[in-house]
C-alpha cells in the first residue's frame, strides 16, 4: 500500500477528483490509499494553525507575507506526519497520472529524504490559473510532486511547529534538508505544461499554468488527455464501476 496525498482547494474540487481518479485507474486495486489535504480538516485536527486572510480576493499567508494560489500551498509539508507508509507521494491537484504511481517507487532511494523533479522554472507570466499570482522562488515547482521518505531521520526535523511557523519560500526549498538529501527523478514524473520539453512523453502531466477546466486554457498541451479522463470519471460516477487503464 502506498499513501498518496493530493492538495485540495474548494475552487478545484472536481480537478482533484480527476487527479485521484487517474491515480486509482492506473494502479492495481488496493495498492494505493489516496487522500486529500483539506485545510478545514487539518485545522480541526490541530495540524494546521497558520494565520491566513483575504487580500483583494486572494488568500494570503501572513507568516510569508505572500499570496497563496491554493489552500494547500503549505499543507503538503505535513505529509510525513500523516502518512502511515514508509514512502508516500504528494502532488498538486492539477495533475493527470497516465501510469501506475507505484512505478515511481521503483526509483525510491533510501539515502534521500525527498525525491522530486529538479525543475528549472522561471515563469514569465505574472498570473496563472484563475488570475492567481505567479510567484518566483528558489526550487519552484520541486515541491509540486514529492516522493517522501517518511522514515528518513532528516524528515524528523520537519516538525508540525515548523510547518506552521516558517515562511513558505523556505519550506518549498526544503530548508530542513541538506542538498545531498534531495534526490532527483526524471522530468516525465512532473511534466510542466508550457515549460517542460515538449518532446517528452510524460508519465504525469502538470497543468501548472491552468488546465482545460478553465475557459481560457482550452488549448494547452495534453488538454485532450485531461478531457478524456474527465469523461471517464463522469461515466464512472454514473455506473458506480471502477474504470481500468
Amino acid at each position: 500500500m502506498l499513501d498518496v496525498f493530493i492538495g485540495w482547494d474548494p475552487r478545484e474540487a472536481d480537478v482533484a477528483d480527476i487527479a485521484k481518479f487517474s491515480i486509482e485507474r492506473h494502479a492495481p486495486v488496493g495498492s494505493v490509499n489516496v487522500r486529500y489535504l483539506k485545510l478545514e480538516d487539518l485545522r480541526a485536527d490541530g495540524l494546521y494553525t497558520r494565520q491566513t486572510e483575504r487580500r483583494n480576493g486572494q488568500l494570503w499567508d501572513t507568516i510569508s507575507e505572500a499570496p497563496m494560489s491554493t489552500e494547500f500551498a503549505i499543507s503538503r509539508f505535513l505529509t510525513p506526519h500523516l502518512a502511515e507508509t514508509d514512502w508516500a507521494v504528494f502532488c498538486d491537484c492539477d495533475f493527470l497520472w497516465r501510469v501506475d504511481i507505484n512505478d515511481l517507487l521503483k526509483l525510491a532511494d533510501p539515502k534521500y529524504a525527498v525525491m522530486c523533479v529538479h525543475h528549472v522554472h522561471n515563469p514569465v507570466e505574472t498570473v496563472k490559473m484563475d488570475n492567481q499570482a505567479q510567484l518566483r522562488y528558489q526550487r519552484k515547482n520541486w515541491s509540486s510532486m514529492i516522493l517522501w521518505n517518511c522514515r528518513h531521520p532528516s524528515n524528523a526535523k520537519l516538525s508540525v511547529e515548523m510547518v506552521n511557523s516558517l515562511p513558505g519560500r523556505d519550506l518549498h526549498r526544503f530548508c530542513w534538508l541538506e542538498d545531498h538529501e534531495i534526490g532527483e527523478v526524471p522530468p516525465t514524473w512532473n511534466w510542466l505544461e508550457g515549460t517542460s520539453d515538449p518532446a517528452i512523453d510524460p508519465n504525469v502531466v502538470h497543468y501548472t499554468r491552468g488546465g482545460p477546466w478553465f475557459d481560457e486554457w482550452q488549448d494547452v498541451a495534453h488538454a485532450d488527455l485531461w478531457l478524456q479522463e474527465r469523461d471517464l470519471w463522469q461515466a464512472s460516477l454514473k455506473t458506480g464501476q471502477r474504470a481500468s487503464a
